[in-house]
């Protein structure tokens, strides 16, 4: 069936932009979804980060309890672990939203170029793909630690009251 031809202008390059546009919002709700899991990922590093600085406080206190201080180093240990699992999967996760970026700006530039760009974008989308599952793998493994942790620990410890 031929598209209707209004004004001497073809329906096909519309229909092929359209198409182009189309295949282009594939790459960007990715995006929207990973900038969501590094907002996600960036809020549980801080929390992290916040008992990383309540336990060193507990440790620099006058405290001679020494099993106190062995269950607060153990914590600390498991803190800096779930920090670098954390920070690997928000750098893996801003790969992945770069890929994306990347895979969307191929396809773009292909359609202008009117170039075989395939290659470069499966290229493109798979890294931005690989790299988000590599950073939801990496917040799965934080996951762990903090749930095996916290069975294994118990909570940390509070402060001690303070004497009036």
């Amino acid at each position: 069936m031929a598209l209707p031809v209004l004004a001497g202008i073809s329906a096909e390059p519309i229909d092929s932009v359209a198409h182009i546009i189309q295949i282009a919002l594939t790459p960007v709700f990715m995006l929207s979804g990973i900038g969501t899991l590094l907002n996600l990922f960036n809020t549980r590093l801080a929390r992290v980060s916040d008992h990383i600085e309540q336990a060193n406080a507990l440790l620099t206190d006058d405290n001679d309890d020494p099993d106190r201080n062995h269950t607060l180093e153990k914590h600390l240990v498991r803190l800096h672990r779930r920090t670098l699992m954390l920070d690997t999967a928000i750098l893996a996760g801003g790969l992945g939203g770069a890929a994306s970026c990347g895979a969307a700006f191929v396809l773009f530039m292909g359609s202008v170029r009117d170039s075989s760009v395939a290659n470069w974008l499966v290229i493109m989308f798979g890294l931005a793909l690989a790299c988000t599952v590599g950073a939801l793998a990496l917040f799965l493994g934080d996951s762990l630690i903090a749930w095996h942790g916290l069975k294994r620990e118990g909570p940390m410890p509070r402060p001690a009251p303070k004497a009036a």
